[in-house]
C-alpha cells in the first residue's frame, strides 16, 4: 500500500492510499480513524476521489466521529 495523496482538511487528517486495484480513503481524528474502500474503476484518479469527498461527504464523516467519540466515551465511563 502506497501514499498517492492528501486532502487538506482544519480538523482531520485524509489520506489517499492505492493497493490491489483499490483506493482506500482514510480519514483520522484523534485516535479514530474511518477507511473507505472504492475500485478505481469507479473514479477518475486522485481527482475523481478529491470531488466525492466534498462538503456533504465531510459532514458525513464529522457526524460519525462524533458519535464514535460518544460512544466510546459512554463505554469508558461504564468502568
Amino acid at each position: 500500500m502506497r501514499v498517492i495523496g492528501s486532502i487538506p482538511h482544519p480538523k482531520l487528517s485524509i489520506s489517499i492510499f492505492s493497493m490491489n486495484e483499490k483506493y482506500q480513503i482514510h480519514f483520522e481524528a484523534g485516535n479514530m480513524e474511518q477507511i473507505f474502500k472504492i475500485a478505481h474503476s469507479e473514479v477518475n484518479g486522485i481527482e475523481g476521489i478529491k470531488k466525492m469527498v466534498d462538503d456533504e461527504f465531510l459532514e458525513k464523516v464529522m457526524n460519525r466521529f462524533n458519535e464514535m467519540y460518544l460512544a466510546f466515551k459512554q463505554a469508558k465511563e461504564k468502568q
